[in-house]
């Protein structure tokens, strides 16, 4: 599945053979938007155009837009996995919690 970037929010992208284009929703939010496009520079132009209507009807509302993510990740893990990462922290003079950030900072700096 490929995924879009605009503002703070994602999109799982696919593409519809029965339709002939491609279809997106917002990730990581409760309310259901949508878009599609048949091509990728229509596709990207109608995720952006979703976004925007979307904040502004929040705004309308006079509610919050949803966000798709607190901040706050909460992981279950091996224990020995969980062992082996505080160790490594701790070699770095760093708390679990810094190290994850860099971490999963490095693996995601090319999105």
């Amino acid at each position: 599945m490929n995924v879009m970037h605009y503002k703070d929010y994602s999109a799982n992208i696919e593409y519809s053979a029965e339709d002939g284009c491609f279809v997106g929703h917002i990730a990581g939010i409760h309310d259901v938007v949508g878009f599609h496009g048949e091509s990728v520079s229509q596709l990207k132009a109608a995720f952006k155009e979703a976004v925007d209507d979307y904040l502004e009807t929040c705004k309308k509302l006079n509610r919050p837009p949803q966000t798709s993510h607190s901040g706050k990740l909460m992981l279950r893990i091996d224990p020995v996995i969980h062992a082996k990462v505080a160790m490594r922290a701790e070699a770095e003079g760093k708390s679990l919690n810094a190290w994850a950030k860099e971490v999963l900072l490095r693996a995601v700096s090319s999105i």
